[in-house]
């Protein structure tokens, strides 16, 4: 019987393009819903009259993630008429750095053998055994692949050195469930970038909030607007003007970040904001500290307001904080405020 993580797998498919520079989902296995079938091909940079080739892209839709590799066929080869393709895994999990080793030992035998059949037998292979082993092409062993690597390879360090203080606008957003947006003209800045942030709060181990790779159509907003909170990038600029999207607006290449008018209020900074900034800061700028490590350094302090937290659940009715109860404990303004939204993003609230 196969172990538990080989069956995250959903699908395998495929795109081509031709001599004729035409671009096809050709094949898939075992199937694709016409629905995620358009969204995968409007993320397949084949499908993009634009940009040049980007090997390898990831992202969420409706709860399945997607990840795409891209590959030009160079001559001499099993495939005829065919200039590049793109091999599309997609899978109940988040682990990029899994699906790219994967895809990359597919894409090998498609280019060997030129007919899907041998990719299949691949994806069954890691599918009942977990293992897909091949001389000429490679081997993948799915245990190779840890979750937590997945959510340790985003760099924490990078997000601060770019935001420096600021960091702590993202890190409240993330905490509250706060929904945020993130541009950058390019896809791998906007996926090396956004993957990090959900590490900031590292208590929850929540990446289903990421969607790294969305575009502005009826389809993806919808499927965005099912979200309570979430982190979601976007390649066009014209997201900034879509207020509705987002309660904070990250302008990546101009390292800005703002806050919208309606989450001003839930945003309030005060002391203790300025207190978990400068662990952040300071964690992060220490040149022998691993993003694990100023991860665990966040945790600590994140864990410490969460326990204060739920201590003072304890004490009313229900465990339920009520605005009352932290009335009565004298807060500076900016920290009751927090503590309530905090609450409330916690299920700790009295409603």
């Amino acid at each position: 019987m196969a172990a538990p993580e080989t069956q995250l797998m959903l699908s395998i498919g495929l795109i081509e393009k031709d001599v004729n520079a035409d671009t096809l989902w050709v094949w898939c296995y075992p199937s694709v819903s016409a629905e995620l079938r358009e969204v995968l091909l409007s993320k397949c940079c084949l499908t993009q009259d634009s940009q040049g080739l980007n090997t390898f892209v990831f992202g969420q839709f409706c709860r399945t993630w997607y990840y795409i590799s891209t590959v030009e066929v160079q001559e001499p080869t099993a495939l005829k008429k065919v200039t590049h393709f793109s091999l599309v895994v997609t899978a109940k999990d988040f682990n990029p750095e899994k699906y790219a080793a994967f895809s990359r030992v597919l894409c090998r035998m498609y280019i060997k053998h030129g007919s899907p059949v041998k990719m299949m037998e691949g994806y069954i292979a890691v599918l009942t055994k977990g293992i897909c082993q091949s001389d000429e092409n490679g081997s993948f062993l799915i245990k190779d692949y840890d979750v937590r690597k997945a959510y340790l390879a985003g760099s924490v360090k990078d997000v601060v050195s770019q935001f420096g203080m600021e960091t702590i606008i993202l890190y409240t957003a993330l905490m509250l469930k706060k929904r945020i947006v993130v541009h950058h003209p390019r896809i791998e800045a906007l996926l090396e970038f956004t993957r990090a942030l959900p590490a900031l709060t590292w208590h929850r181990k929540d990446w289903s909030i990421l969607h790294p790779y969305v575009h502005l159509t009826d389809s993806e907003l919808e499927n965005l607007r099912t979200c309570t909170g979430y982190v979601a990038g976007f390649v066009d600029p014209q997201v900034s003007n879509r207020s509705d999207l987002f309660d904070v607006y990250v302008n990546l290449p101009d390292t800005e970040i703002t806050v919208s008018q309606c989450a001003k209020e839930a945003m309030a900074m005060g002391k203790l904001h300025k207190d978990i900034g400068l662990v952040i800061v300071q964690s992060a700028e220490h040149a022998d500290r691993t993003d694990g490590q100023v991860i665990k350094d966040i945790s600590i302090k994140t864990r410490e307001i969460l326990a204060n937290l739920a201590s003072l659940a304890e004490d009313c009715e229900n465990s339920k904080i009520t605005l009352e109860t932290l009335k009565q404990r004298h807060f500076p303004p900016a920290t009751e405020n927090f503590l309530f939204h905090l609450a409330a993003a916690e299920q700790l609230l009295k409603i």
